[in-house]
């Protein structure tokens, strides 16, 4: 339920200490990061709740540059400026003025989809070892959705074996689509059975969509298709069959779940209503506890406009905070959240529904001494 908004500002969240100054624990922290290599690390202390503990905030959509990532990316010419400018200290930065305890992180787009079967399988092995003693050596700032060489689905298999039972990966980071394929797509079954089996969160990201590439709307396609994009993975995933098969994944969908919102009728009403879709038993009631499993980020999305319309369809339960740093900041979304969501609302965004889906974040105890 939405809140009425405050009447005054939100007061800034930037993570200090009284003192001002880090504390040697988290300095400790920080030397060890920088032992990953060439790595500049920010100050800053975590913001302290009741009895000093940290008030969490736990930042899903959090986007990170492993190496590895980086120069297959420089090598296909798909780099960009923010990739290319990315750093751990820029993100600890930020994570702090957004009082953001924990983020989940994951590369952007296109993920490694642009490689070869072996290629990809490689970048994605460094790329989720290289994010693991990230995590290691963050003491708690951050922990890892495994990249995963999709749409290679034999690759991707052994990936999702290593990342979660060697490397203790929290999740899996997918892109709403794969030249073409969406996640409902009968190639990926037994990559979503392998998730259903394991009850994984799986993170979804937008693509640029292959049937898009040449509209001529005259705006980028991070304006519109993007959005679009992460509604047609949902629509795959629902009307393949795949949601009801596999209740037991934690879909994440970016941006509030792009357009979905706004074709909600479609999906209730008119699709349900043909004879195809009517003989594989879809019905409004069972596309709509299947839209309300899912769980969608606030990325981009935290304004009065978008969050009332994700409200109607889902309950906040299912509402996760996401900042998709670095194209967004996260103070941003606190801010936008504050002025929407009532305080016991916020918690549940902040970390509560975090909590529920990964219970393991719930152990984490950021270093501050």
């Amino acid at each position: 339920m939405l809140a009425a908004a405050p009447s005054s500002a939100p007061q800034s969240h930037r993570m200090r200490c009284a003192c001002g100054e880090p504390h040697a624990g988290r300095r400790r922290a920080l030397g060890s990061l920088a032992a990953l290599g060439g790595l500049s690390l920010a100050s800053g202390c975590a913001t302290l709740g009741a009895g000093g503990a940290a008030a969490p905030r736990i930042d899903v959509h959090h986007h990170i540059v492993p190496p590895a990532w980086l120069e297959s990316l420089r090598r296909a010419k798909l780099d960009s400026p923010p990739v290319v400018k990315w750093t751990v200290q820029q993100s600890l930065e930020d994570m702090d003025r957004g009082g953001v305890t924990t983020s989940m992180t994951s590369p952007t787009l296109p993920a490694v989809s642009f490689l070869p079967a072996a290629e990809a399988a490689r970048v994605a092995r460094e790329s989720n070892e290289w994010t693991r003693k990230l995590v290691d050596s963050s003491k708690g700032r951050f922990r890892m959705f495994a990249l995963l060489p999709m749409p290679h689905v034999d690759e991707t298999l052994r990936e999702i074996a290593y990342a979660l039972d060697v490397l203790k990966a929290d999740g899996v980071a997918f892109m709403t689509s794969y030249q073409g394929r969406y996640l409902g797509d009968k190639a990926f079954a037994p990559v979503m059975d392998e998730l259903h089996r394991r009850k994984v969160t799986a993170y979804t990201h937008p693509d640029n969509p292959a049937c898009c590439e040449n509209v001529a709307s005259g705006v980028p396609p991070v304006i519109i298709e993007y959005g679009t994009d992460t509604t047609r993975t949902i629509a795959s995933l629902i009307f393949s069959g795949t949601a009801q098969r596999c209740p037991d994944i934690n879909f994440i969908f970016s941006h509030a779940g792009g357009t979905i919102a706004a074709l909600t009728d479609r999906f209730l009403v008119q699709i349900v209503s043909m004879p195809n879709y009517k003989q594989r038993g879809f019905t409004s009631e069972r596309v709509l506890k299947e839209l309300r499993s899912f769980y969608y980020d606030t990325a981009q999305t935290s304004n009065p406009m978008a969050m009332a319309a994700l409200t109607r369809l889902v309950p906040v339960t299912q509402i996760v905070f996401g900042s998709d740093y670095p194209y967004r900041r996260a103070d941003e979304h606190v801010a936008g959240l504050a002025n929407i969501f009532n305080d016991d609302e916020r918690r549940a965004i902040d970390y509560g529904n975090a909590h529920r889906m990964m219970p393991q974040l719930a152990q984490i105890q950021v270093a501050r001494s």
